[in-house]
């Protein structure tokens, strides 16, 4: 890499994510992995996700696979609400 050679921007879905509980926090990293960890258990679950419009398909390292879809701000990952760190709406779910 040059100094003239840039690095693309993350795409804007990369992040912490987190329910309103905050007891799952799942971080959207910028190479298609994701980290998810539960209550005190770090790493959880870990695996590759792939972004397709605000449709998001996981694969985690068993195998097991899930979807999520980002609508107004929101990731809604299966049965989960998950809200980007620090944003307000998720201090007024509680």
């Amino acid at each position: 890499m040059t100094s003239n050679d840039t690095l693309p921007d993350p795409h804007p879905y990369v992040g912490m994510w987190v329910t309103a509980d905050r007891f799952i926090r799942q971080e959207l990293l910028p190479n298609g992995r994701y980290d998810e960890a539960r209550g005190n258990r770090p790493s959880a679950y870990t695996g590759s996700y792939t972004v397709t419009g605000n449709h998001l398909d996981y694969v985690d390292d068993t195998g097991f696979t899930a979807t999520g879809d980002v609508r107004h701000g929101v990731l809604y990952h299966e049965h989960l609400v998950l809200y980007r760190e620090g944003d307000e709406r998720a201090w007024r779910e509680t």
